[in-house]
């Protein structure tokens, strides 16, 4: 089964390198996300204002399994292709405000908790502002798939969220009328309205 995921995850992947157009488009405004009751951090971005330490919502941190050893259990929580193939198996869902699954439909930080949800069983809050604050911050030079990457969209900080898939893209769902897709982080409207990334590592 894994082999057949794997070689899945391969196709979809050639797909996108030869023909990320269909995934194009005008961004438009992302909609409005629900965020959680905490102060929102500077525009300044996010790896120069909140240290490695600041971060675990106690519903993440109940994922850990105190059977496994330490590094069983940040293996587990690390970056890897399970959660890229989770997260390409939505493309194409409709938005839906406060969806999360995809028989409802998915807002942006409603579809990042259902990939880390399927790729490794994490319950992570469904809401864009705890998402900001989970893990640890990750410079631009070492992202990986996998990171979350967060964007003011709506004149304040960490108001979107995506998940980095790879070259310079990422997969989130937009707004309403549109549905889960990739975009490029090297175009102007995402560059400029850019936050910061961070790794959810537990």
């Amino acid at each position: 089964m894994h082999a057949i995921n794997r070689l899945f995850l391969f196709i979809i992947l050639a797909t996108i390198s030869t023909g990320c157009a269909i995934f194009a488009g005008s961004p438009g405004s992302p909609a409005p996300v629900v965020t959680a009751a905490v102060s929102s951090p500077s525009s300044s971005g996010m790896s120069s204002r909140l240290p490695d330490s600041a971060v675990a919502a106690p519903a993440v941190a109940a994922a850990r399994d105190p059977g496994r050893t330490a590094a069983e259990n940040s293996a587990l929580h690390a970056p890897s292709p399970d959660a890229l193939f989770s997260a390409l198996a939505a493309l194409g869902i409709d938005y839906h405000y406060g969806g999360h699954s995809p028989a409802t439909g998915f807002d942006c930080s409603g579809l990042v908790a259902h990939v880390f949800h399927n790729a490794y069983g994490l319950s992570i809050p469904a809401q864009t502002g705890a998402q900001s604050r989970l893990g640890k911050p990750i410079d631009l030079r070492q992202i990986e798939t996998g990171d979350l990457v967060f964007y003011n969209t709506q004149g304040q900080p960490n108001t979107h969220v995506g998940i980095y898939i790879g070259d310079n893209r990422f997969i989130h769902a937009p707004r309403t009328g549109a549905a889960v897709r990739i975009e490029s982080m090297r175009s102007t409207y995402w560059k400029t309205r850019f936050n910061g990334a961070r790794r959810i590592v537990f």
